[in-house]
């Protein structure tokens, strides 16, 4: 993409934040997940909203990505978000870092035993949703230039020493509407849910660093059902715990 090809998505993203209103697709789909990082960022200066959490990947063949979450959209447990917000209802269940101290910028990559030293854990709900009409039809690099078609976060409660944990071989259970639609243990699409806490820690070591307080969540262990105004949802992670949400019209 030209210059001039990045700043337009950012005004069509960010003019589509801030209307509510849904388009079709971008003018040009970014060719690398660096465009498309860039583009988010962009996004976030023109919004102006604060981010308070982020989405990131971390796969073992490919490159990290990551998506920005506005703190607005950042809910504590039992939580409500209206079809107004998150027009899509999509959920995801997830398991969350929150970074309990700075993570600075600088040089020297952070290790695993760094990162794994310097968070908390939560089970969280991902909530999906996004500024393109249809976006699951959308190439994958447009989807992250709209923050991988985040739209909030829902979090659980969190446990500070999770050291006695088998994160990716967690017993989970999804509730749709007092109906178990998932039971299974593990389920994490790389199981290693850490890993994404590491590749966000290390793609912001350029970028000024993270801050305490700052949330991560990891990928969906339950696939991305769509549901519908009126549903309620729960995820429950055995030995950690559980997050909820409620979807109103």
């Amino acid at each position: 993409m030209t210059e001039s090809e990045i700043e337009t998505a950012a005004d069509i993203l960010a003019e589509a934040r801030r209307s509510g209103t849904q388009i079709e697709a971008l003018p040009v789909t970014p060719s690398s997940v660096a465009e498309a990082h860039e583009i988010q960022d962009r996004v976030a200066a023109l919004v102006g909203e604060p981010i308070g959490a982020f989405k990131a990947g971390a796969p073992p063949d490919g490159e990290p990505t990551r998506g920005l979450i506005e703190a607005r959209m950042v809910r504590t447990s039992p939580a409500h978000m209206s079809v107004a917000e998150v027009p899509h209802l999509g959920v995801e269940g997830e398991v969350a870092f929150r970074f309990t101290r700075d993570m600075p910028a600088r040089a020297a990559p952070y290790t695993r035993e760094e990162i794994a030293q310097s968070v908390a854990v939560l089970p969280a709900i991902e909530v999906v949703s996004s500024r393109f009409r249809e976006p699951t039809s959308r190439p994958r690099l447009e989807q992250l230039a709209d923050c991988g078609i985040n739209g909030g976060l829902v979090l659980g409660p969190e446990m500070a020493d999770w050291s006695h944990l088998d994160l990716p071989n967690l017993h989970i259970t999804f509730v749709v509407n007092g109906e178990t639609v998932l039971e299974r243990k593990g389920g994490h699409p790389t199981d290693d849910p850490l890993a994404a806490a590491i590749a966000l820690a290390n793609m912001w070591r350029d970028a000024g660093g993270l801050k305490a307080g700052h949330i991560v969540t990891t990928g969906s262990w339950t696939g991305m059902p769509f549901l519908k105004p009126g549903d309620r949802c729960v995820v429950r992670f055995e030995k950690l715990g559980e997050a909820e949400i409620v979807f109103v019209g």
